[in-house]
């Protein structure tokens, strides 16, 4: 169990809502324990009702570690490293000089916080900064020893000596781990130049190259809706104050029909359907349900009885009543979807969109065409059929990048550094996005660094600390952003919705003039509960693909067998990305129960109910 208390004057009175707290307990959850038990509260900055919620978590609940956000620098009322310290028993400095040296790397002001971190009874109690931002900064930072911590004061000294087995021994080999910050020098030195950067801070870095509009482009009408007064129901159309009682059907009012402007008495009625237009005489319509049929001739109704009392206006749509001429309506999101398009329509209006010009380059000189020689692949030795090229193009049209809103083109380029130079070079400025797959790894013919150095980009990232998908690339020049997709399908397809995705949706806004809401961008996250007996983690982030199943309204995955990155067959039941916790000396798996964040692939993410 643990606790989580948010120290904060605003948030305690409730004119300001807490941020860092709620996230603290979900960093608790996703990176500690996913089936933990979190006590959370809010206190203000008062020195004694913090010590005495420290007291309470740790002599009362007996949690396994209380953190606390907030009330750490050097404001009057920052006093938690008071409280903290008068009732802790023992400090521990070096967690908090790691906190510190990691914010560093941030921002210069980290040398202001003044967290205390110590331990009371068996309890490990730590001060975290008060932002969201710094909160997870300096957890994450910390994160891979608290557990060996909690095993030490807990005194559970098998798990001790697993640990320290591990950590000591080459056990796990399989799991080498690969420093983030590594980088090749040259020479004997064979690592990647290029440093892995977080995930987010790919998005982040990728989305940050777009231009972001901050007004909202609006639609406005040019018609009303409806452009008449319209009849809601299937009855007759009458002057309401003639009111109920027996009256002669004078005449049929369609759907498509003009309207009528000849006057009636109020003993004479029309009949009439839903959405046509009432005549201009009629105040009210009566449903067929609230009369009778009293005489036909030939199927032509003659004399009806009124059975209900109609008022003015009744089950009438008035002029402009949906939509009024110069009303706005909807702002524009990207790409325009069928709602958008079907409120286009109904004032007449046409789809006009910039189209995202986008290239798809598959390179390999063992591709061929998977259609145009059923025999091509297996009577040449060595060759396979492009899969990549297939698989992006649908994806592209699957998220709403159609023919109306994109212009897309194909192409599979050899392993030659100047025929992929020709083709890049061309593009260049013309072409607002080139997604290529495969020749960014360290082969002897992965050339697509290489060729966007001498072409001039701006190479923003070559690796990102995941799984599949490491040697991804970014780079723009001019208005042509290039993504360098690794050329394993699986890879490809794992890295294009988490990086490509979000900023070809952006981008298509942007040329358009409009806005684009971040979480608009990147794939929807769900929490799943997971069905997998046992799954080995990996030292990197790694995304499982998974199927999802509704089970009594609650969400559970299961992965969908070997997670190879060539292995493709891994994604045709996937309706998720499991988001794996890094592999560490203290968890080296994650075993079905537990909860897990998951990025959603397509809105229809359910594969079975049961």
């Amino acid at each position: 169990m643990f606790s989580v208390i948010t120290v904060s004057d605003t948030c305690s009175n409730g004119t300001a809502t807490d941020i860092s707290g709620p996230h603290l307990v979900s960093l608790v959850k996703t990176k500690l324990n996913p089936s933990a038990d979190v006590h959370y509260v809010v206190v203000p900055d008062e020195i004694e009702i913090i010590k005495q919620s420290l007291i309470y978590a740790v002599d009362v609940l007996r949690v396994n570690a209380v953190f606390t956000t907030g009330g750490t620098g050097f404001a009057p009322r920052d006093v938690t490293p008071e409280a903290t310290k008068a009732v802790i028993s023992k400090e521990a400095p070096q967690l908090a000089l790691a906190m510190t040296l990691k914010s560093l790397e941030k921002t210069k002001f980290a040398v202001l916080s003044r967290a205390i971190c110590g331990v009371r009874n068996r309890t490990l109690i730590v001060n975290f900064p008060g932002s969201k931002k710094a909160v997870e900064e300096c957890f994450l930072s910390i994160v891979d020893v608290v557990p060996h911590m909690l095993q030490l004061l807990s005194d559970d000294i098998p798990k001790v000596r697993e640990t320290h087995k591990k950590v000591q021994s080459d056990e796990g080999a399989e799991h080498v781990h690969v420093c983030p910050h590594a980088t090749g020098k040259g020479g004997e030195d064979r690592n990647s130049p290029f440093p892995m950067i977080d995930v987010d801070e790919a998005v982040k870095t990728i989305l940050e190259s777009i231009t972001s509009k901050s007004s909202p482009k609006k639609q406005f009408s040019r018609v009303n809706i409806p452009p008449f007064r319209a009849s809601i129901k299937d009855g007759y159309a009458l002057k309401s104050i003639g009111g109920k009682g027996v009256k002669r059907v004078v005449g049929y009012v369609a759907a498509g029909s003009g309207i009528i402007g000849d006057n009636f008495n109020i003993d004479e009625c029309y009949k009439i359907n839903t959405g046509a237009p009432v005549p201009e005489q009629a105040d009210a319509v009566i449903q067929i349900e609230d009369t009778k049929l009293i005489s036909a001739d030939n199927d032509i109704e003659r004399i009806v009885e009124i059975l209900a009392d109609p008022s003015p206006n009744l089950d009438i749509r008035s002029i402009g009543s949906d939509l009024r001429m110069a009303e706005e309506v909807f702002q524009y999101h990207f790409p325009v979807d069928a709602a958008q398009k079907s409120l286009l329509a109904s004032i007449g209006e046409p789809l006009a969109v910039d189209k995202l010009k986008v290239v798809i380059i598959s390179t390999g000189d063992e591709l061929v065409h998977p259609y145009e020689d059923s025999n091509q692949a297996t009577s040449i030795e060595g060759k396979i059929y492009d899969s990549n090229t297939t698989m992006l193009v649908q994806l592209l049209r699957q998220f709403g990048f159609n023919e109306e809103q994109c212009e897309l083109h194909q192409l599979v380029v050899r392993d030659e550094y100047e025929s992929l130079r020709k083709e890049v070079k061309v593009l260049t400025g013309v072409a607002h996005a080139i997604i290529c797959t495969g020749g960014v790894s360290m082969g002897d013919k992965d050339f697509v660094k290489p060729v966007l150095k001498d072409l001039g980009y701006d190479l923003k990232f070559g690796r990102v600390n995941m799984k599949p998908g490491k040697p991804f690339t970014f780079a723009n020049k001019e208005k042509t952003l290039f993504f360098g997709l690794p050329g394993n399908p699986v890879s490809a397809f794992v890295t294009f919705h988490l990086f490509a995705l979000p900023a070809l949706r952006k981008y298509l806004a942007s040329i358009n003039e409009a806005p684009c809401v971040l979480a608009k961008c990147i794939l929807p996250k769900i929490s799943v509960e997971l069905l997998t007996e046992n799954y080995e983690l990996d030292p990197r982030p790694e995304f499982a693909r998974a199927t999802v199943i509704s089970k009594n309204n609650k969400l559970y995955a299961r992965i969908t067998g070997k997670q190879v990155s060539s292995r493709l067959k891994s994604i045709v039941e996937a309706d998720v990305l499991l988001h794996m916790p890094v592999r560490s000396s203290y968890k080296t798996t994650v075993t079905k129960g537990e909860c897990l964040i998951a990025s959603s692939l397509r809105a229809d993410f359910i594969s079975a109910y049961e």
